[in-house]
């Protein structure tokens, strides 16, 4: 059994703790859902029961622009609302050292944090929040200045807590620092990880739920549940990939790159490709403008078999919630021991039906694991059945991840414990 080092372990008294947390839940300057600041609180508190001294730190938003190199540093990805919510929520007094770059690629003076580190010393303030770490030069680097980056980091701390477990990337913040200072995982960490587990040595049946836009991003993902699960339901275009792929379907929308790569799934997948459980009814429109009264229909996936090769279905915004009152498909639903959703199954915008149908199936099975991961799942569910989710919050069958992206790239590497932030804190 993999054992990660646990900041229950740390001696934290008097020191000062660095903490990366996911606190990546600005968006255009004010939050738009304080989740990932909520489940990061129990280490705050355990950190501040413990005498320690923290320095917290989190990216928001992609302030990076590939096309110059630039960094680019705006109000509009500041932590400042993290703070706000932070203080007002705990009742604490956070400060937010200013910091400038120079040049237009990011901060590399960190001097101001050692003014800081005295204030929280003297008790001024209860805890520092680093800006945006993404705006510090290094922090998003391939080079050795993300070794500078965190090294100059580990001159202001004692111990390092990797609490972010959305943030998967193998950055200075989350990957490098472990080289400089005692690390240690905080509780959601463990929490995540304990969760995601259950994927791996899952109640069985396990059914995986797994969408996106774009099918070249899932398919290494793909490929692993294909093996792990022992059903995959597919939704939006890695869906409408797939019956493009398999059935000549032409589906407006789709890019030639998106088609060969379901193909490839599919032949790489051999006989696991019998797997796929192929929902019988989807949604077409005409529009992804809008949605009229006579714009968009619903289809049988085994009558455009006959037809749909020699024409343009044209959009394919959903499964239609019919697909989920078919007996076949309740049934894998409601014998499955595990149920792992990655997934809206349309453009919600437009048709969220067939995603609130499926939850709906989902939630009356009381019997299995439910462990829904990514951000559009989760903000839908919110959305269009927030009486629902209230619910599926505090039962103890569900569990809700704070990244989609981690628990896809743990899945590619086959383990829960795949992603590097994790290996680099668990030392030999």
């Amino acid at each position: 059994m993999t054992m990660i080092p646990s900041m229950m372990a740390a001696d934290l008294k008097g020191k000062i703790v660095l903490v990366r947390m996911d606190h990546n839940v600005v968006k255009k300057g004010k939050i738009k859902d304080p989740m990932r600041i909520e489940a990061t609180i129990p280490t705050l508190l355990h950190i501040f029961k413990k005498g320690a001294l923290p320095i917290l730190m989190s990216h928001v938003g992609r302030p990076y622009d590939k096309t110059t190199g630039k960094i680019n540093i705006s109000e509009l990805e500041a932590v400042d609302p993290i703070v706000e919510y932070l203080d007002q929520k705990l009742q604490l007094k956070g400060l937010v050292p200013t910091m400038s770059a120079s040049d237009g690629y990011g901060i590399s003076n960190l001097s101001p944090l050692a003014e800081a580190c005295q204030k929280l010393k003297q008790g001024e303030y209860d805890y520092i929040y680093l800006p945006n770490t993404r705006w510090f030069k290094g922090e998003e680097a391939k080079d050795a200045s993300a070794d500078d980056f965190a090294k100059a980091l580990a001159e202001y701390a004692e111990i390092y807590i990797n609490d972010a477990f959305g943030s998967w990337q193998a950055h200075a913040s989350t990957f490098h620092i472990t080289k400089y200072l005692p690390s240690y995982a905080g509780l959601l960490m463990q929490k995540e990880l304990n969760s995601l587990s259950s994927v791996f040595e899952p109640r069985r049946p396990l059914v995986a739920v797994v969408a996106g836009s774009k099918f070249d991003t899932k398919i290494g993902p793909l490929s692993a549940l294909i093996e792990i699960a022992d059903h995959l339901v597919l939704g939006g275009v890695l869906y409408n990939a797939y019956l493009a792929a398999k059935y000549g379907f032409k589906i407006s929308g789709l890019s030639e790159e998106d088609v060969s790569m379901a193909a490839k799934f599919i032949a790489d997948s051999g006989e696991n490709i019998s797997k796929i459980v192929e929902l019988p009814s989807i949604v077409q429109c005409n529009s992804i403008e809008q949605r009229g009264d006579d714009n968009w229909d619903i289809y049988s996936i085994e009558n455009m078999k006959d037809w749909a090769c020699q024409s343009d279905i044209g959009y394919v915004l959903d499964v239609a919630e019919e697909s989920f009152r078919q007996p076949e498909i309740e049934q894998v639903f409601r014998e499955a021991g595990t149920i792992f959703v990655n997934a809206v199954m349309g453009y919600t915008a437009l048709f969220p039906e067939g995603t609130m149908a499926m939850y709906r199936l989902i939630d009356e099975n009381h019997n299995a694991i439910k462990l829904f991961g990514g951000g559009d799942t989760i903000q839908d569910y919110k959305t269009y059945l927030p009486g629902l989710f209230a619910s599926a919050s505090n039962n103890p069958k569900y569990y809700f991840f704070t990244g989609g992206g981690a628990i896809l790239d743990a899945i590619q590497n086959r383990s829960a414990y795949g992603m590097k932030p994790v290996q680099a804190l668990i030392k030999e």
